[in-house]
């Protein structure tokens, strides 16, 4: 007679418990193989702006132009920043050998190939800290502690036959390589391809139609890059108002307003201030726009300057300040010009999709 396979059956444990190794594995794999394709790709391009700048005397301008040259014709990928090019410079500067690059450091999340350039001179010292990284599959924090603490200098046995294996998958370089923001871009994995065009043409809208209201929107880039702490952040759209005298963030949400997003404002809003806004200039104003199938909710987020700069400088306000109504679009009309669109921009997905 043969036994039914409960739920709760020791064989049925089993195979669940092995199909979730199998599938954390091959995650892993598939994650890894990406990471080595964009981090030889990254140092493929450093070669050729090093290799570009030798036979031709190239200056340091050409790595500017083709940041703004690559990000314009892949506006999803966030990684060609002239930060980032800079860095895939170094990184062919340092690794002239790309069997090195192959072996080693390919396997390393982007993340931690720049810990390594800007904390170590020496090369030898950089690839143990590398093949560390892998054998015990260390977190970029925990190797930028290591590195502090000159684990190398005071380890006595260092490693001359280096064989990868898989990082575990409950190790931090897992993660880290998972979550890795570089590998959904690359792969345009950020979300499905229609809401990412769905969401440029929303943008485009927004950014037309504050241009021609003529209350003073003066435009200065969409997907505008910000660089805070060592890390990129995008905004989705930057201008700055000729009659308020300070900048405008707009952040475009394809779903309902939550919680954290006036927080993302909050960031944004100090950011500009502490990084783009002069001495003469207004406190900046944030704009959250949210868009879902049902309803279309705007907000203003707004430095409240009679508070100190702190967690609680800012507030989200469903109503503007006497003073800024006559030169800022209200909540109502912004709220009717997404309901407008939302009717519009479906519209120009399916004739994409029939194409």
């Amino acid at each position: 007679m043969t036994n039914a396979l409960g739920p709760h059956s020791p064989d049925y444990d089993q195979l669940l418990g092995d199909l979730k190794d199998r599938i954390r594995q091959a995650r892993v794999r598939s994650v890894l193989a990406v990471n080595r394709e964009l981090v030889c790709l990254y140092w493929q391009i450093g070669r050729e702006i090093l290799q570009r700048q030798a036979q031709q005397g190239w200056g340091s301008k050409v790595i500017e132009r083709l940041a703004t040259d690559l990000r314009s014709e892949f506006p999803d990928i966030k990684g060609f920043s002239s930060r980032n090019l800079h860095y895939m410079r170094a990184f062919a500067e340092a690794y002239e050998d790309e069997a090195i690059v192959q072996q080693v450091v390919a396997n390393l999340p982007w993340g931690h190939n720049v810990r390594l350039l800007d904390a170590l001179d020496k090369a030898d010292e950089r690839l143990w800290y590398a093949r560390q990284s892998l054998l015990h599959g260390w977190s970029r924090n925990v190797l930028r502690l290591q590195i502090e603490n000159q684990l190398y200098n005071r380890q006595n046995d260092a490693i001359t036959n280096f064989e990868l294996t898989l990082p575990s998958v409950q190790s931090d370089l897992a993660k880290n390589l998972i979550k890795d923001p570089y590998h959904f871009d690359f792969l345009a994995l950020t979300s499905d391809v229609q809401e990412q065009d769905l969401k440029k043409a929303l943008v485009d809208h927004i950014r037309d139609f504050l241009l021609e209201l003529g209350v003073g929107f003066a435009f200065v880039g969409s997907q505008y890059c910000l660089e805070v702490g060592g890390e990129e952040f995008y905004l989705d759209l930057l201008f700055y108002h000729l009659k308020l005298r300070c900048f405008v963030v707009i952040d475009l949400k394809m779903g309902d307003f939550k919680p954290e997003d006036s927080g993302k404002m909050n960031f944004y809003v100090s950011a500009i201030d502490d990084l783009l806004r002069h001495a003469d200039d207004q406190p900046t104003i944030g704009m959250i726009l949210c868009k879902s199938k049902n309803k279309a909710i705007a907000e203003y987020a707004l430095r409240d300057v009679k508070k100190p700069i702190g967690i609680s400088t800012h507030r989200i306000a469903n109503e503007l300040p006497e003073a800024l109504q006559p030169d800022l679009p209200s909540v109502q009309v912004l709220e009717k010009k997404l309901d407008t669109l939302q009717v519009q921009a479906p519209q120009v997905t399916i004739e994409e999709d029939e194409n």
